[in-house]
């Protein structure tokens, strides 16, 4: 590794050891990194300054010029009145808007680490973000402050932005100069990208200034290709790393412009993608079957690349979409452990039902639960290696997903003879519903908070629109109301709303071994039958 610029070195210290470490391939020439780089200044260094970079449904688009000032004007404020020095974590929350991704930017230029939570997230799992990355710093849009303040965080600054106080950041006076970008390492840490653990407790993924740079450098540039007059949007929030790369990252490595919508639903992004002559969308299946259904009425002709990703894209929905726009959807597989999509396929390389191909820079292999590859046409685990890897904060699971050097996503899946990679399911409890993951032991914990359940168990159930949805099996105490409606309401206050269960299940006792090991199975197979 390189010299850090990092004054706090929480993040480095906390690296898993280099032995624990995937392989890490730089293949390709675009992937050879300077030693010294800072992915904000990169990205807002090449792009003409005329250009539109950020549009939103009202206003005027902020170009590229304005967005570096902008963004310089916050690292001042930041590196100034606010104290924040190299390698501090500042937590980030707020509707996706251009002064969300300028906060971003202005983290990572001014040399600390991002942590972009979903405003929809509470505080109780704020709480243990912040708890997990040692958090000191909060930026947080005026309407999206009251969960995080009331989490508690302990030694949290906590500054808004969009508000009318003298002391929001946007209002605090800062020098009109040129904010100098850190000399960062190309290794220094740029962020933090929680995941669902399967235990339930997130975990952070690590990922280097250099990273970030890499998967515009791979899955864009070869399989999206991207040019600078394109307008991007869709629907996954920055606090996903499929959004942050699709609506950010991509776009603006091709000095390109988004759409940024605060509500990203089917029903507001075909009237967007109208009005906005959008060209490339990001969003996940669910959206695109909804959108079907909406169509008529829509002008969607100026769209030339779909992405989807977050869950499996079935083929069925593949070539629906392909027959009402004659748009071919670029199926993708990502990982917030890698950071973006590294298996895909476009244009006349796409085979409905398949997610592709290994991107360029990347390899895949499909393997046993040993590590030994599998033949063509026989279903294992999916293992992936190339410029980016995962790299938990601190947490034992690392040894679970880096094997051997390569990264065991939790996927089952199927190569053919041509090299395709067909997904089959996931191979462990994750649950994946509309394109989020949802860890079942998470909802479980949180719904064992409420008084009056014992026990509890929650599944996923195939479901054609969402392709799972969420079952909690639970078990009351003596006398209690079976409430669905009660429930749902104490863990939409302890949980993001996509979280909590669309169905409650009351049993009298979850079925058990005889030893005493819950039988998940039994529970998945009788929401097989309904």
């Amino acid at each position: 590794m390189h010299l850090s610029a990092h004054v706090d070195t929480f993040a480095r210290d906390h690296l898993p050891p280099p032995d624990e470490w995937p392989e890490l391939r730089f293949d390709l020439p675009e992937l050879r990194y300077p030693d010294r780089l800072n992915c904000a200044a990169e990205l807002l260094g090449h792009a003409d300054p005329a250009r539109p970079a950020f549009r939103t449904p009202t206003g005027p688009a902020w170009t590229y010029g304005e967005l570096r000032a902008r963004v310089d004007r916050i690292a001042h404020v930041l590196t100034g009145p606010l104290g924040v020095v190299p390698g501090n974590r500042v937590l980030l929350r707020g509707p996706t808007t251009p002064w969300l991704a300028a906060c971003w930017l202005a983290v990572l230029k001014a040399g600390a680490v991002a942590v972009t939570v979903l405003a929809q997230q509470r505080p109780h799992e704020l709480a243990t973000m912040c708890e997990i990355a040692r958090v000191g710093h909060a930026l947080c849009d005026i309407r999206a402050v009251d969960d995080l303040a009331k989490a508690g965080i302990p030694g949290l600054r906590i500054t808004t932005y969009g508000g009318d106080t003298p002391d929001d950041l946007l209002r605090r006076p800062a020098p009109a100069a040129p904010f100098a970008a850190v000399d960062t390492a190309a290794d220094d840490v740029a962020l933090i990208a929680f995941t669902s653990g399967t235990t339930g407790r997130p975990k952070g993924c690590m990922h280097f200034h250099r990273d970030v740079l890499a998967t515009a450098d791979t899955f864009s540039r070869h399989v999206l290709r991207p040019h600078q007059d394109d307008v991007f949007t869709g629907s996954p929030p920055l606090g996903f790393t499929f959004g942050l790369g699709g609506l950010v990252v991509f776009p603006m490595r091709a000095g390109a412009s988004t759409l940024l919508l605060e509500q990203a639903g089917p029903r507001q992004l075909l009237p967007a993608i109208a009005d906005h002559r959008v060209s490339v969308l990001f969003t996940a299946p669910t959206a695109y079957r909804a959108m079907l259904g909406e169509l008529s009425g829509h002008d969607v002709s100026s769209l030339r690349r779909c992405v989807s990703a977050g869950e499996n894209l079935p083929a069925a929905t593949w070539r629906a979409w392909h027959d009402r726009t004659g748009l071919r959807i670029i199926n993708g597989i990502g990982a917030t452990e890698m950071l973006h999509i590294f298996i895909s396929a476009a244009d006349d390389r796409i085979r409905p039902g398949s997610t592709g191909m290994a991107v360029p820079g990347w390899q895949a292999r499909v393997q046993d639960t040993g590590g030994k590859p599998l033949p063509d046409g026989e279903p294992g685990l999916l293992a992936v290696r190339g410029p980016v890897g995962c790299r938990y904060l601190a947490d034992p699971r690392q040894r679970e997903y880096v094997r051997d050097g390569w990264n065991v996503t939790g996927d089952t899946y199927v190569r053919d003879e041509d090299g395709y990679f067909r997904y089959v399911a996931r191979a462990d409890d994750m649950i994946i519903s509309a394109g989020y993951n949802i860890a079942g032991p998470e909802v479980e914990d949180a719904l064992l908070r409420h008084p009056d359940v014992t026990e509890t168990a929650v599944v996923g159930r195939p479901d054609q629109v969402r392709g799972q949805v969420v079952v909690a099996y639970t078990v009351l105490r003596a006398g209690a109301p079976r409430d669905p409606e009660a429930l749902r309401a104490f863990l939409i206050s302890e949980l993001a709303p996509y979280k909590c269960p669309r169905e409650f299940v009351f049993l009298d006792a979850l079925p058990r071994t005889a030893t005493g090991k819950l039988q998940r199975f039994l529970l998945r197979t009788e929401g097989d039958r309904q």
